[in-house]
């Protein structure tokens, strides 16, 4: 079971690392460490086992920030009607989105980060996204508001970048031209 302790923190040097694409069929290790990764967050939303474990809750999980040299992550988040988008995902790539953007009013965090890190960060509004599932099947998602977001952030993760280099350090709440906030539930 995947831990708080297992994930690794700002500073570490695979954050900052653009990971090496996953063989596909997937390995069986790397089917079960997904499947953990998936797991570990559908945990850390659960009230009582979070509590239990320690457990910050989250809707993202890259494989860097386990320390794996491997694009994988997956995502458990609701949308805006509730909809359940919980998906463990090879080599995820954006393949096209949209021109208007969108960002989160409250700012985004990351399981990575002990800290605070005020502002907005631009991002896209709609992504579509390929990659592989569980099994090494081609997917095809398009993604709108918080699960775009989501997405986005954790496939930054993958290329090394973390949420915070988007954010505009002049001024850290101005919203991006041509962006509306993605209301989160």
């Amino acid at each position: 079971m995947i831990t708080m302790d297992d994930i690794v923190r700002e500073g570490h040097p695979m954050l900052r690392t653009v990971t090496k694409e996953v063989p596909i069929p997937p390995a069986k290790e790397d089917q079960e460490t997904l499947k953990e990764m998936l797991q570990f967050l559908k945990n850390s939303q659960d009230e009582e086992i979070a509590e239990k474990y320690n457990l910050r809750p989250g809707v993202g999980l890259a494989a860097p920030q386990l320390g794996l040299d491997k694009r994988m992550l997956a995502i458990h988040v609701d949308d805006i009607k509730g909809k359940l988008h919980s998906y463990a995902l090879f080599n995820p790539k954006v393949v096209s989105h949209s021109v208007e953007g969108g960002y989160l009013s409250s700012g985004e965090g990351c399981l990575s980060v002990d800290r605070e890190v005020p502002g907005i960060v631009p991002r896209h509004a709609r992504v579509t996204v390929k990659a592989y599932d569980m099994d090494g099947n081609q997917v095809k998602l398009r993604l709108k508001g918080y699960p775009a977001i989501v997405i986005q952030h954790e496939i930054d993760h993958l290329n090394g970048v973390m949420f915070y280099d988007h954010i505009n350090e002049d001024n850290p709440f101005q919203p991006p031209e041509n962006a509306k906030p993605v209301d989160q539930e």
